[in-house]
């Protein structure tokens, strides 16, 4: 009796996941498709990118967008090591998080741009975490120009009426 008590709660939450997920596909297909355009970016990544961008206008360039989701590499060298960079551990982990699948899943995707960049990073020798590191901040920049089009595109269409 208990069992079947949990699935029906199970069945309950399920139906409202499902409502949730098609409310949310409907308001990023209206505010951002261009993002959804790019290979590997899903409607949730697309609303994560959305969201936690908190409007991309308030970033002067696409630097800024880096470095505000932690994606902008940090010089970590001294010595006779120069040249040496790593991800900074700061910044939005959430933004971070989304750039990170969608470089994933470009890297992992045949005929894509990101897995051509991806594999000349490997072939110039850098390490696949290096290399998961150029094409994440590679994203980042097209990210950025994506969200910024999407952004302008809704203002211009959003003219009020002359009354």
């Amino acid at each position: 009796e208990m069992a079947l008590d949990e699935l029906d709660d199970i069945i309950a939450l399920t139906v409202r996941i499902k409502t949730f997920d098609q409310r949310l596909a409907v308001l990023v297909k209206k505010n951002t498709p261009a993002l959804l355009s790019l290979p590997g970016c899903g409607e949730l990544s697309a609303a994560k990118l959305l969201g936690e961008s908190a409007g991309i206008s308030r970033f002067h360039s696409k630097a800024a967008f880096a470095r505000h989701a932690g994606i902008a590499p940090i010089p970590v060298w001294s010595g006779n090591t120069a040249g040496r960079v790593r991800m900074t551990r700061s910044g939005n982990r959430q933004l971070n998080a989304a750039i990170h699948r969608i470089a994933i899943t470009q890297a992992r995707m045949p005929n894509t741009l990101g897995k051509a960049y991806y594999e000349k990073k490997l072939a110039e020798g850098k390490s696949t975490t290096e290399a998961l590191r150029c094409l994440k901040r590679r994203l980042s920049r097209v990210v950025f120009q994506l969200l910024t089009t999407d952004y302008k595109n809704r203002q211009t269409t959003a003219v009020p009426a002359a009354a």
